[in-house]
């Protein structure tokens, strides 16, 4: 018996992190980062009331997930709770006040990719799942596949008891307007404001592991029920923890056809480029040149952010490990 509690004692001894490896652990640089759509806002049109608004927002967001890495906590819990507090404001596409399609309903997507295990979860059309992202990781953690969608999503979300909303919940009186006015204009005309908006968060955890997610509405006036960028991993959303993890935000099926996401983590790994050198050339570069507007943000495996765009602006924010806080929303 005496040998017993020795050998548990001294396995309980050698299991305990030690000095060193705490210290190192807790100088790891974990970052967060998001951002709340790409678009043609500007200084003249957006009042200070709104600005304030969409700023407070977004310290409120990223404090949120920053607060969780800094007392240890995942990046996937991160990103799933920041996340969620934009997709419960209605000042972003995504979640409540989401966009509305053709005939005046929401459909909503998401997706998450875990940088540790490159596991990934993805959710798009779906009518009733109050907070997307949740559904997406749930998707990856509990599935044996990457991407549900409409009904299907809808089923396996109220399967695994996440909260289910009428669709009236999500419809605001700022998007039924949007939605008039989008119906006013020439059906072969796409107005920038009709596809872009999204909202998407990337981290980095004390433990060096890289989470991404990205939850959207899509497309005002959508029909066929048309899927973007945001719900697919390697265009919308990707991460890997040998270098980095990426959310975008702007006009889908540029973002599709580009595989934005991932070509940004390639460029790194295949060319040894830095993560701002690889996120300006694949939307400057390569999206842009397609004809496509929009942007992401992203964060490399030691903490350095990136968040680049070809449009006006982009409302985003970011807080290192040091605290230091950056919130914007115009181009610079």
């Amino acid at each position: 018996m005496i040998k017993k509690i020795l050998i548990v004692s001294l396995l309980f001894i050698s299991c305990k992190p030690t000095n060193s490896s705490i210290e190192k652990i807790n100088n790891l640089n974990f970052s967060i980062v998001i951002h709340g759509g790409a678009g043609t806002m500007s200084k003249a049109s957006m009042s200070n009331e709104a600005k304030k608004q969409y700023i407070n927002k977004l310290d409120e967001a990223v404090s949120v997930g920053y607060e969780i890495l800094k007392k240890g906590g995942s990046s996937q819990e991160a990103v799933e709770k920041t996340i969620i507090v934009m997709e419960d404001s209605p000042l972003f596409n995504a979640g409540k006040g989401a966009v509305l399609n053709h005939d005046g309903n929401v459909e909503l997507d998401a997706s998450f990719m875990d940088g540790n295990t490159l596991n990934a979860g993805a959710i798009s059309g779906s009518s009733m799942i109050k907070n997307p992202i949740s559904a997406a990781i749930s998707v990856m953690n509990n599935s044996p596949h990457v991407m549900l969608s409409g009904a299907g999503a809808d089923k396996f979300a109220k399967s695994q008891k996440l909260d289910i909303k009428p669709n009236s919940y999500f419809i605001t009186e700022r998007r039924l307007n949007s939605l008039k006015n989008a119906k006013s204009k020439e059906a072969s005309s796409i107005n920038i404001e009709q596809k872009i908006g999204t909202v998407g968060c990337v981290a980095l955890d004390k433990f060096g592991n890289i989470s991404a997610g990205t939850s959207t509405g899509g497309m005002t006036n959508k029909r066929w029920n048309r899927i973007g960028d945001a719900p697919i991993i390697g265009s919308g959303t990707y991460a890997n923890n040998l270098t980095c993890g990426v959310s975008a935000t702007g006009w889908g099926e540029f973002f599709i056809r580009s595989v934005a996401a991932y070509d940004i983590s390639a460029l790194m790994q295949y060319k040894g480029l830095s993560i701002q050198e690889a996120s300006r050339i694949v939307i400057h570069e390569k999206i842009a040149k397609l004809g496509g507007d929009g942007g992401v943000i992203a964060l490399d495996k030691d903490g350095n952010v990136a968040m680049e765009m070809n449009t006006e602006g982009m409302y985003r924010a970011h807080i290192d490990s040091k605290g230091n806080k950056t919130i914007k929303i115009f181009k610079e």
